[in-house]
């Protein structure tokens, strides 16, 4: 018999300002809204707490972080058993000194910490200088238990990887977060950022169907410097897309945010659907486990592909 069970979900997309505090509670006050409006699990953006300040390489910067437990899973917590939701919260993780993560906690309705994942995919790119603050996630793919279902967490540039999303739908996830920070750069807006928005989403969208989950990705929304500190960066700063979005396990857009304004979306998430959806599409049933071997190499020269179980051919 398939499983009846139905929750809501909730997603914040908003502007970050130059005042952490200020973000923080801007972010509470969201996560009350989403509430009232009948989420029971609500996930905020990448790195919600500051501007998006990975823009630059600044040492004064490592100063944002703090532990996992600390002041904002104690506060989120309170939060979250005064209006009885989980909440996903992506922090500036410290966890020793010298030594920085990127980390999504879940807190349970209860406010216990259901858990932690650190960001495994790190990017290196003009604006997105994350490998200079953040090592590399050391805890694996994870799934969550959470008083209304089981959740998986990853965090921006992981939504680029069919493999995380696979190994982590794998453990039961029934949705898959993707808080995210991620926008233009202005010259190539015009040219290239309708193309970057579709394929961003696209690829989303393939890893709901492909693992017959519900995929629910959150961004921010604003032009910002990376204003933080009294400090900001040079340059044009990055425009951040919004566009946060929900799809079901068919790859249906079940809600979509502007690509521009501050909004917070509500979506169903609906266990038989999944059921439906994996009876139809039988995709794990049909995986050739004892095939994939070859996946953990970086890369396979044509030249040993036989070797691998390939063919050059």
């Amino acid at each position: 018999m398939a499983n009846t069970r139905k929750y809501k979900i909730g997603l914040v997309q908003m502007r970050m300002g130059p005042d952490p505090e200020a973000n923080f509670a801007a972010a509470v006050s969201r996560i009350r809204q989403a509430a009232a409006r009948g989420a029971n699990i609500v996930c905020l953006p990448e790195l919600f707490r500051a501007q998006y300040f990975c823009q630059r390489e600044d040492l004064r910067l490592f100063d944002l972080a703090e532990p996992i437990p600390g002041p904002s899973t104690e506060k989120l917590s309170a939060v979250a058993r005064q209006v009885g939701v989980a909440i996903v919260a992506s922090l500036f993780e410290r966890r020793a000194p010298g030594l920085y993560h990127n980390t999504a906690v879940t807190l349970n309705a209860n406010g216990e910490l259901a858990g932690i994942y650190r960001k495994m995919h790190i990017p290196d790119d003009p604006l997105y200088y994350e490998k200079y603050y953040f090592t590399p996630g050391d805890l694996g793919f994870r799934a969550a238990e959470t008083d209304f279902g089981r959740i998986g967490t990853l965090v921006c540039w992981d939504q680029w990887y069919p493999e995380g999303a696979r190994l982590t739908a794998l453990q039961g996830a029934e949705v898959l977060f993707y808080p995210t920070a991620i926008g233009w750069h202005p010259a190539e807006k015009d040219e290239f950022g309708t193309a970057q928005y579709e394929a961003w989403q696209t690829m989303q969208r393939a890893h709901a169907i492909a693992n017959g989950v519900y995929v629910a990705a959150v961004n921010r929304v604003g032009h910002e410097q990376g204003d933080v500190l009294g400090n900001r960066a040079e340059g044009p700063g990055i425009e951040f897309w919004g566009g946060s979005f929900i799809a079901d396990p068919f790859g249906r857009i079940v809600a979509q945010a502007a690509h521009d304004a501050e909004q917070i979306l509500i979506g169903e998430v609906d266990l038989a659907l999944i059921e439906d959806t994996r009876r139809n599409w039988p995709f794990l049933r049909d995986r050739r486990i004892d095939a994939y071997a070859p996946i953990t190499h970086r890369f396979i020269d044509p030249g040993h592909a036989r070797e691998h179980g390939g063919d050059p051919k």
